[in-house]
């Protein structure tokens, strides 16, 4: 079993970065393909990004270009940095494993852009 907190959401003009981070407790960290997903208002969750242990990265084409995920194996934390972001943007960011796991799923830290 694991826990994961996510931080570091908060409110930003378009075209502002911000930078997430999800501190992982338990074994799941080293041995899983991570992700951040994220809904908006009304809409579906979704994948936006996600990392293999070694190091291997994927994104969303709506984020393709402007957000980096990394990870650091020894902090067991991973992080997402949001630049250019778009008023489209805003919506809840939560971290877990890719495919993602029910048991994992936390409160999420909220990213808003403002136009």
């Amino acid at each position: 079993q694991g826990q994961l907190v996510e931080s570091g959401g908060g409110l930003v003009q378009a075209g502002g970065s911000l930078s997430l981070s999800c501190a992982v407790s338990g074994s799941i960290f080293s041995i899983n393909r991570m992700g951040w997903y994220r809904q908006a208002p009304g809409k579906q969750r979704e994948l936006v990004a996600a990392i293999t242990p070694g190091g291997s990265t994927n994104y969303a084409d709506s984020v393709n270009g402007r957000f980096t995920i990394s990870r650091d194996n020894a902090k067991r934390t991973m992080y997402l940095q949001m630049n250019s972001l778009k008023v489209e943007d805003t919506a809840v960011y939560y971290c877990n494993t890719e495919p993602s796991r029910a048991t994992y799923w936390g409160q999420g830290t909220q990213v808003t852009v403002s136009s």
